[in-house]
């Protein structure tokens, strides 16, 4: 089968939305509060199905190995920040300190608890809210980043197809 430029850009358009419904859906019908790297994960998403858009209305006329390579680039920022939120919940890495429980700062009087509390963010980054399988949203993220990236970089390699040579020619 020929995998044009629109039926990668359909691919990709209907991978990314899965996923990002999936985070949604999780979040409003869920009831599952994302943290601040969660709500940052959710963008390299938007813009692969804001690309896929475009190239599914522009047609053949981006060359599939240009259009995989822009999202592979994305999914490879997708990947980037979804291992980095794995590290943060995995205590490998430290987090932002606007969302992690870092133990940092030290109130001496009751308004400086009081700013402190206001302060920190609703969700902790570094707290794993769901998991499947031992997995958290944010692992899941990462492995569902890296088969599109994988599938973008084999996108890219494919050679087009040769010409075929018109019936009319043959004889």
């Amino acid at each position: 089968m020929t995998v044009t430029t629109r039926i990668f850009a359909g691919f990709v358009l209907a991978a990314s939305v899965a996923v990002l419904g999936g985070a949604l859906l999780s979040q409003y019908w869920g009831g599952l509060a994302p943290c601040e790297l969660c709500l940052l994960q959710r963008w390299p998403w938007a813009v692969a199905i804001t690309i896929a858009l475009i190239v599914l209305l522009a047609g053949d006329r981006a060359p599939r190995r240009w259009v995989a390579g822009v999202v592979a680039f994305v999914f490879a920022i997708s990947a980037g920040l979804a291992l980095y939120h794995v590290g943060v919940e995995r205590h490998w890495v430290p987090g932002p300190s606007a969302c992690t429980a870092s133990g940092a700062g030290h109130a001496q009087t009751v308004e400086e608890m009081k700013a402190l509390i206001l302060k920190a963010a609703p969700v902790q980054c570094d707290q794993v809210a769901w998991s499947l399988f031992g997995v958290s949203m944010a692992g899941w993220n990462l492995f569902a980043s890296l088969v599109m990236l994988a599938c973008c970089i084999a996108a890219a390699r494919r050679r087009a197809p040769a010409p075929q040579p018109s019936l009319r020619r043959a004889l």
